[in-house]
């Protein structure tokens, strides 16, 4: 299997010979990715040129939330993070591109299935092999971010040996959990006839939910250390806010976070009585208890309006949706074609569609992000009724201050990618749903 794979990655690397017609199909796919491609570069252009023309003073709307030095600290961050995003933008469509024009995917499949047959395991294996390319490919850009660009603004805290310790485990999770949950979908694809969507569907969704059991206990403190909240007043008043506002859980924990970043977050793992609150290390340094409590307020106001659920639904059916597509691609000839494949596969199906899926989803954005600032607000103004308006907005201003956050987004590039409302429209907010007073933070 050793030389077979050696020939396979010889051939890969030998220059192709580009198609010399395409087909409508392929052409519309191009297009799309190159609309993509075009509108996330103006998108960078426009915020990066809106946080410039602001950078000489402190806009009125933040006036007093934060210093003229870190504010533009903040721009420089923001327009150092948009010019990596945007060399990324581009060579990700480069190389998207190149493996549809170039006609390199079935040559590559063409040559595996000679090598390893046309089982189901196989073709999972070509699958993953792409994966695991494409994610080699994409290390030094991770590289650079996180050891130039995050070190020069003074978030990283993360070691080389770390960093790669962390890839090579994620590697091999996703050897041991993905590939396995692959293979079973496309021996449902042999097995199950037609319906194989449904059952895929079904074995997805159950895998998700034993994943919600076990990543807590099995598979994140391979990563972070976990340890209890300390007994105290911080503990006493977080599990008075708990048990006040209906909200069960097993236990309040403090994650490692600061052993690889200095930002900060707060989150909730586990459903029902394995339920567990998960504060990162560097949010408890950063805020006092009363902002600590907000913060936590505001996450269980998600759980009290049952924004989770509904967004698990909605994930379920847009997963419900997505191998239906690819269940009727898989019998259509012509999408085969269009990208060079000979014969119909569901297996190549489930490639492409993973391929090119983001050329249209991403249209969608807006719409999505409106959805997640609407629950934003809502578990805003839940923490302000179960805490204090002032401790909330006093986190929310000192997260944004040491998370370098740009606090003057443009509104097109915000709704494209902010899944939460800036800070200027959270307090906004926050004073109209309290009759307008002037919220100070404590």
């Amino acid at each position: 299997m050793t030389l077979q794979f050696a020939a396979i990655l010889q051939h890969a690397i030998s220059f192709p010979e580009f198609r010399p017609a395409m087909s409508v199909l392929l052409i519309i796919a191009l297009i799309l990715l190159a609309a993509q491609l075009a509108a996330k570069l103006w998108l960078e252009h426009i915020n990066c040129r809106h946080a410039l023309s602001h950078a000489n003073a402190v806009p009125a709307s933040v006036r007093g939330t934060i210093d003229e030095a870190t504010y533009r600290k903040s721009i420089d961050y923001t327009v150092a993070k948009s010019q990596l995003h945007r060399f990324e933008i581009i060579f990700s469509a480069v190389v998207l591109a190149a493996l549809l024009v170039s006609g390199m995917l079935p040559k590559w499949y063409e040559l595996w299935l000679q090598s390893f047959g046309g089982s189901s395991a196989a073709k999972t294996g070509f699958i993953f092999a792409l994966v695991v390319v494409s994610s080699l490919l994409g290390l030094p850009l991770d590289w650079y971010a996180q050891f130039h660009l995050e070190e020069r603004f003074g978030f990283n805290t993360t070691t080389p040996r770390l960093w790669w310790l962390d890839r090579l485990k994620g590697f091999v999770l996703s050897l041991l959990l993905g590939f396995p949950l692959l293979w079973l979908v496309l021996v449902l694809v042999e097995r199950a006839g037609p319906s194989w969507w449904l059952w895929a569907w079904a074995a997805i969704l159950g895998f998700q939910l034993l994943m919600t059991i076990l990543a807590p206990v099995l598979i994140l403190p391979l990563f972070n250390k976990f340890t209890p909240l300390p007994e105290g007043t911080l503990r006493e008043r977080l599990v008075h806010l708990a048990q006040r506002t209906g909200f069960k859980a097993r236990a309040i924990q403090v994650m490692d976070g600061s052993k690889r970043s200095r930002h900060s977050n707060a989150f909730f793992i586990g459903f029902g009585k394995f339920r567990k609150i998960v504060l990162f290390d560097t949010l408890v340094d950063q805020l006092d208890e009363g902002e600590l409590e907000a913060v936590l307020a505001h996450e269980i106001g998600h759980y009290r309006k049952k924004h989770i659920p509904r967004m698990l639904a909605f994930s379920a059916v847009s997963l419900l949706v997505a191998l239906y597509v690819v269940a009727w691609l898989a019998t259509q000839p012509w999408f085969f074609t269009a990208f060079g494949f000979q014969t119909p596969d569901t297996a190549i199906a489930l490639l492409l569609f993973g391929l090119l899926s983001g050329v249209l989803t991403f249209w969608f954005s807006p719409l999505l992000h409106w959805w997640s600032r609407r629950y934003e607000y809502q578990a805003d103004a839940f923490a302000a009724a179960h805490s204090e308006a002032r401790f909330l907005v006093g986190a929310l201003r000192k997260l944004s201050t040491k998370n370098l956050s740009n606090l003057n987004p443009h509104p097109i590039y915000s709704g494209f990618y902010y899944s939460h409302p800036t800070l200027v429209e959270r307090e906004a907010a926050l004073n109209r749903q309290t009759d307008n007073r002037v919220l100070q933070p404590a």
